[in-house]
């Protein structure tokens, strides 16, 4: 099973016979169905069933020479809101399953943001499509959250907010030299950590990290498209899940300066969510390459 089906409102689907029944139900009954052909020629399909707004499974395989369907894996899904990116995107195949992940060199979060590719069916006629194909154009981010807590937020006066915005654009205008090669930027960012590091290192002898760092992003665990972070909290809405009445927690986060929507079940959420508020916790990252019309 997969773990974070509890994330869009499924916590008691543990066992076989009621995801089989679930999934049997969404392969009659799906709500949409797409079609596509790998680069073997092989035909895959994909069939998606939404159970609220903005969250739903898809179960992905193909058709028989009958008509029977035949599952090769399914997943549970979360459609974040806006654009998160305009970096340009790499996709590449998971080994062992038809699946990918969208990596992108996002400069706001100081990693490689890699995300399990929603899309799979619209990027395989893309790429393998005879006709012209459309330029990507932006991404969309969002993620599904096994755990997370409410963290007050940073007292700033205005000061200190217009200076951290500086602050940001600044190293962001750096990295973006260094990326094309400056060496005078790499050594601004190199000396710029060591006296972050410093700083840090300092602080926190005699206070709480959570007031010293504002927000995070880094990666979590072993697996490439898992992060914990800590957002600022934007907005935030309850969904309830159609099926199982369980209700989720959509945030819309700012972490590291980049905004994408997180969908956890309410009773893993501890803390009452307050826009102002921050969110810690772990992530597990999803997205969709848009394509030019």
């Amino acid at each position: 099973m997969n773990i974070f089906l509890r994330s869009i409102g499924f916590k008691d689907y543990r066992n076989r016979k009621k995801m089989e029944t679930l999934i049997e139900d969404i392969i009659k009954n799906p709500d949409e169905k797409s079609i596509a052909e790998d680069m073997q020629g092989n035909v895959v399909a994909e069939l998606r069933k939404e159970y609220g707004n903005f969250i739903g499974i898809a179960v992905r395989g193909a058709y028989m020479d009958d008509g029977r369907f035949h599952m090769d894996y399914y997943y549970p899904y979360f459609n974040g809101s806006g654009i998160t990116t305009d970096e340009p995107v790499e996709v590449e195949r998971h080994p062992g399953s038809e699946s990918y992940a969208g990596i992108c060199d996002e400069m706001r979060i100081g990693v490689t943001l890699i995300f399990y590719l929603q899309n799979m069916v619209e990027y395989l006629k893309e790429r393998y499509s005879k006709k012209e194909k459309r330029m990507q154009v932006n991404t969309t981010v969002s993620a599904l959250s096994l755990e997370g807590k409410i963290v007050l937020p940073i007292y700033k006066n205005e000061s200190q907010i217009k200076s951290g915005e500086q602050y940001k654009n600044n190293r962001n205008h750096l990295i973006a030299a260094a990326r094309e090669g400056d060496e005078e930027a790499m050594e601004s960012l190199t000396l710029e950590d060591i006296d972050t590091y410093s700083m840090v290192s300092k602080r926190v002898l005699t206070e709480d990290i959570l007031s010293v760092v504002d927000t995070y992003f880094m990666p979590y665990g072993i697996e490439s498209d898992q992060y914990s972070i800590m957002g600022e909290i934007l907005d935030y809405f309850i969904v309830e899940n159609r099926d199982t009445k369980e209700k989720c927690c959509i945030l819309t986060l700012n972490s590291n300066n980049m905004i994408f929507d997180v969908c956890i079940n309410q009773e893993d959420l501890i803390g009452e969510p307050a826009v102002g508020r921050r969110f810690k916790g772990t992530i597990w990252m999803q997205g969709q390459v848009h394509y030019s019309l």
